[in-house]
């Protein structure tokens, strides 16, 4: 049963963020509120738990975490925030960035890609394509996890199709939360689920996905992972919670996936919401202790 901390979430955000995703212009007013309100910098309380350096990658800010003091013998994360391509990192993102340094003695890298409107596709990915290219060059590629939520997961899968395509090594593994896949949101299954999400709608989703990618069709796999070579694709763990509009496409997924060859395991956390894991209520510590195992597993 879902807790009740769970339920005045949902509560919260069906009378809040839901209207940022009800219509393109709602979108547009939370993106221009958004822009005089966010800091991508780490909270000051995880700077003070952890050790944390910033440094640039094709003059994108990249940020490295790991444990105060710590060997960092874990494995080495890149973690792409979501924000439907538009919004910056969150506290949310950072404490769960902390808590996977502290609890895997891992190595988080943290991207702060440039964001739509102002800047679209192929400036977002350009220094991202650099830092990949980068990472595994300073380290074996099987130690990297590719991890992401929302619209990060959904570019953590569209990273890896690209190294695939440059010949470059798949990471080791990857983990994605609430990720988009299919951003034509075209699934049947998704409009009838709409009105259960508490989050996310799909007019302000598919605004968010044209300021994103305007030269790019919506099926495009550089857009929609779901239709590219899941092939590629190394060990993935993915979460997804059913009162997410996009959890249809994540089953979807998960099926192709494995049809591909892809050893994936789907999480399908009932009457869960978009990105519950970033969430401080109880099913998120569960979610949390997954990804820990699954990161954790030789």
């Amino acid at each position: 049963m879902p807790s009740f901390k769970s339920h005045l979430v949902a509560f919260v955000l069906k009378a809040t963020r839901k209207k940022a995703f009800a219509s393109p212009e709602n979108l547009h007013a939370w993106i221009a509120r958004a822009r005089t309100r966010q800091d991508h910098r780490p909270p000051a309380a995880v700077a003070r738990r952890l050790a944390v350096t910033e440094q640039r990658v094709a003059a994108m800010p990249v940020f490295r975490v790991r444990r105060r003091g710590g060997a960092a013998g874990g494995p080495a994360i890149v973690y792409l925030h979501g924000g439907a391509y538009c919004f910056e990192i969150t506290p949310h993102h950072w404490r769960l960035i902390a808590e996977l340094a502290e609890r895997l003695d891992a190595t988080l890298t943290v991207p702060i890609y440039p964001l739509a409107p102002e800047h679209s596709f192929e400036a977002i990915f350009a220094p991202m394509r650099a830092l990949y290219r980068r990472l595994v060059e300073e380290e074996p590629a099987d130690r990297l996890i590719l991890m992401g939520d929302s619209a990060g997961g959904n570019m953590a899968l569209v990273l890896t199709m690209m190294a695939a395509e440059a010949g470059l090594p798949a990471p080791g593994r990857q983990v994605l939360i609430s990720p988009g896949l299919d951003m034509s949101l075209a699934n049947p299954a998704i409009r009838r689920m709409a009105d259960r999400d508490p989050w996310l709608d799909i007019p302000g989703g598919l605004e968010a996905v044209a300021l994103y990618a305007p030269a790019l069709a919506r099926t495009d796999w550089r857009v929609s992972p779901l239709y590219g070579d899941l092939s590629v694709l190394p060990r993935t763990l993915v979460l997804s919670g059913t009162r997410d509009v996009l959890s249809p496409d994540t089953v979807l997924f998960a099926e192709r996936a494995a049809a591909a060859g892809v050893d994936v395991e789907l999480v399908l956390e009932p009457d869960m919401i978009h990105v519950w894991p970033l969430i401080d209520m109880p099913e998120a510590r569960h979610a949390r202790d997954r990804i820990v195992a699954f990161c954790r597993a030789r």
